[in-house]
């Protein structure tokens, strides 16, 4: 029979709490993100962080992170030009003539091997598991598994298989995909927070500002960011988007954010409490 209970009620809150999981992406993504990241789940607001385990810093990111709650950024991609990375299964359909992962989805969507994306998601888990992970989530570098229809059965394949709640687009993002999201999902048991707020390089300060007082009672949101400390590290791989990141470290350490959580009456929480009410299930 299906639970239809909300998921405030499954986590175990009140009716009308309002709940946010905010998320460091890009875990172990260079060393300037790590402690970016590590900084804003020990003094800021967020909650969580998702681990690109075939980047170089990955190893590193997990010893910072240990016993703090790390979920998987699934990666196919590497978006820079001079800072490249390879799969872990290094299969054929992977890379590009670079011989590093491609920079963009639509490379991905159009070159790889459906069968050869799921070995290597699979491998990155299986990673993340043996460095010691106590993997709480899915989600994906760049979307790239979540705005595609082949891709986004695979990643659901995915977290059933690992018994894993995932990121899950906004209540709105099914009309622009073109096809079901949340129901597949609901169909599989997975658990997702209720709304996803993210828009590439707008302010997470002002997204939050805006978004945070409307979130309706008896809900759980996700809010992201991508802190990395500035200096020449970052400046070196990243000439596109560096203040995004730059921005989002500030961000999660504002007092001003901080206060404004505590003013809405909004409880943070991680994905550790999504996945264990789905394992229960």
């Amino acid at each position: 029979m299906a639970d239809d209970r909300s998921l405030v009620d499954k986590l175990g809150y009140a009716p009308d709490a309002r709940l946010v999981i905010l998320n460091c992406d890009d875990l172990g993504s260079s060393h300037a993100a790590n402690l970016a990241c590590l900084e804003a789940v020990e003094r800021g607001v967020a909650t969580s962080a998702t681990l690109m385990v075939p980047c170089p810093w990955a190893k590193e990111a997990v010893a910072l992170f240990e016993g703090r709650d790390v979920g998987v950024h699934l990666t196919l991609t590497c978006e820079y030009d001079t800072y490249r990375w390879r799969s872990l299964t290094g299969a054929a359909s992977l890379h590009d003539d670079d011989g590093g992962m491609p920079r963009t989805i639509d490379e991905v969507w159009a070159k790889a091997d459906l069968a050869e994306v799921g070995a290597e998601c699979r491998a990155q888990i299986d990673q993340a598991l043996a460095w010691g992970v106590d993997v709480t989530h899915l989600d994906a570098h760049m979307g790239a598994m979540q705005l595609d229809a082949r891709y986004y059965a695979l990643y659901l394949q995915l977290a059933a298989e690992y018994r894993l709640p995932v990121r899950m687009s906004g209540r709105n993002a099914e009309a622009a995909l073109g096809f079901a999201v949340r129901g597949p999902a609901a169909d599989r048991g997975l658990l997702h927070p209720d709304d996803f707020h993210f828009r590439w390089k707008d302010l997470t300060k002002d997204l939050v500002a805006r978004r945070l007082p409307r979130q309706a009672p008896g809900t759980v949101a996700e809010f992201i960011l991508h802190p990395v400390l500035d200096g020449p590290e970052l400046r070196a791989y990243d000439h596109d988007a560096a203040q995004v990141r730059i921005d989002d470290h500030a961000c999660a350490l504002d007092p001003d954010v901080a206060a404004l959580f505590a003013a809405e009456d909004v409880q943070l929480i991680s994905f550790r409490p999504l996945r264990d009410a789905q394992r229960r299930s």
